[in-house]
């Protein structure tokens, strides 16, 4: 009888993905991002909050995690791309780094009884141990896309059950964490999602994520791999990449600049309770899953270079919108057409990368899809960067004073505004001249 590592080991994806490994695969989006939702939204929050941990060394706690997760990003998918084993080049790092993410989220969560410095030495160690496990399982989860879907139409069907369930684990990651710690405290929150998320990542792991037959001769090239400085020369040359990741940064610094926004937009602009601030983050999210939908039958028509362009194209306009409503119903409704455009956003980047990992696989001969998504990854952590940048400057230059409370200076509610559509829109400009002057105008290789 056939162990389970042997079965492992010698299951191999020969045709297009069934529906169920589909599903299974697409399932894996859910716990990602309800492990980053509840981390970014909940983390400063609990240990300053509740541990009184001083903001100032949590703050820079937080600027070590954010500088380890990007480095790993790279020498991650380098790594991976090198591998050779029986089992295949990205399995065995998801195989061995599920439990230890699972394990490392849930103990962010649940500090022993310490001193404020032992508070801070556990937050540091966990992290690193939490950043270390989550490079490894999400970015070679995210290589093996490319690899399971190889066409445009395999990718436009694929990835609508992975965004899908991405987006269900933003939801409970930004409002069910808040009613879980409420109801059974930090600890049970940690033990409910931590099993939510290794439940979910064990059934994508053995329905889901199969690796492809390689030929005997792309075999010896994956083992002998492309030397580092080969690595660094064929991505930042590659003419499709550049203009790719460029527009990529562009947008997710628009997205993040209005998620920033938001909570300053419904008290200071819109008067209404802060809470309700979840009203408007719920229409773009809940808008956005039926339009991913509607944009992998788009891509499926046209292009993925078409089809992304008039998605950076709504979500601008749409953005626009948030300029004229003094109400809650008002801005929501506007959250509706910004949702559209984020669905396609969320539905096109990743298939627009596996096309140019095509183009330089057939160019180089090497399969390198751990190494673009690496450096995309590292690439796009400077939207945090300059969402921080961009808030910290409009909310001085305005005025703003969180001593006054409601009591804001006039100028406060038109650099929000700024904030929240002005500014997204002029980096989604810049994004789509990137993607303009992306040059594979083809769907298929």
């Amino acid at each position: 009888m056939t162990t389970l590592r042997e079965r492992l080991r010698d299951r191999r994806l020969d045709a297009a993905p069934s529906r169920a490994q589909s599903i299974a695969f697409g399932a894996s989006g859910f716990p990602t991002q309800l492990m980053t939702q509840t981390f970014s939204a909940f983390v400063v929050y609990f240990y300053v909050s509740q541990l009184a941990v001083p903001a100032g060394w949590v703050a820079a706690a937080m600027i070590a995690h954010g500088i380890l997760n990007a480095v790993l990003n790279p020498v991650i998918g380098a790594l991976s791309d090198r591998l050779r084993t029986p089992w295949g080049r990205r399995i065995p790092w998801i195989g061995l780094g599920i439990v230890p993410l699972v394990v490392a989220f849930a103990l962010v969560w649940m500090p022993p009884e310490l001193p404020v410095a032992g508070l801070i030495a556990w937050f540091l160690v966990v992290v690193a141990v939490y950043d270390i496990a989550f490079v490894v399982v999400v970015l070679n989860i995210s290589a093996l896309f490319p690899e399971i879907f190889r066409t445009t139409d395999e990718r436009a069907r694929g990835n609508v059950p992975r965004q899908i369930f991405a987006i269900l684990g933003m939801v409970l990651g930004t409002a069910g964490a808040p009613a879980l710690y409420g109801a059974i405290g930090w600890p049970g929150m940690a033990l409910v999602l931590g099993a939510v998320c290794l439940a979910l990542l064990v059934w994508s792991f053995l329905g889901g994520m199969i690796e492809r037959r390689v030929p005997a001769a792309a075999s010896d090239a994956v083992a002998s791999g492309m030397p580092w400085r080969d690595q660094l020369v064929y991505t930042f040359r590659n003419r499709a990449f550049v203009p790719y990741v460029l527009g990529s940064l562009f947008v997710q610094t628009a997205i993040a600049v209005i998620l920033a926004a938001v909570p300053f937009y419904v008290r200071y602009s819109l008067k209404a309770p802060e809470g309700e601030g979840s009203i408007l983050l719920g229409a773009i999210f809940v808008t956005a899953i039926p339009s991913i939908l509607l944009w992998s039958a788009v891509v499926r028509r046209t292009s993925p270079r078409t089809a992304l362009l008039v998605s950076v194209a709504v979500f601008g306009v749409a953005v626009l919108g948030y300029l004229g409503p003094s109400t809650v119903l008002g801005a929501a409704l506007v959250g509706v057409a910004v949702g559209v455009g984020v669905g396609g956003l969320l539905q096109l980047l990743e298939v627009v990368l596996a096309q140019i990992i095509d183009a330089d696989a057939a160019r180089t001969g090497h399969r390198r899809e751990g190494a673009y998504f690496g450096v995309n990854g590292f690439v796009v952590r400077g939207s945090v960067v300059l969402q921080a940048v961009v808030a910290a400057w409009v909310l001085t230059a305005s005025g703003f004073d969180a001593a006054l409370g409601d009591a804001q200076a006039d100028g406060v509610d038109g650099g929000i505004r700024l904030m929240l559509a002005v500014i997204p829109v002029g980096f989604t400009a810049l994004a789509f001249v990137c993607f303009w002057l992306y040059p594979i105008r083809t769907r298929d290789l």
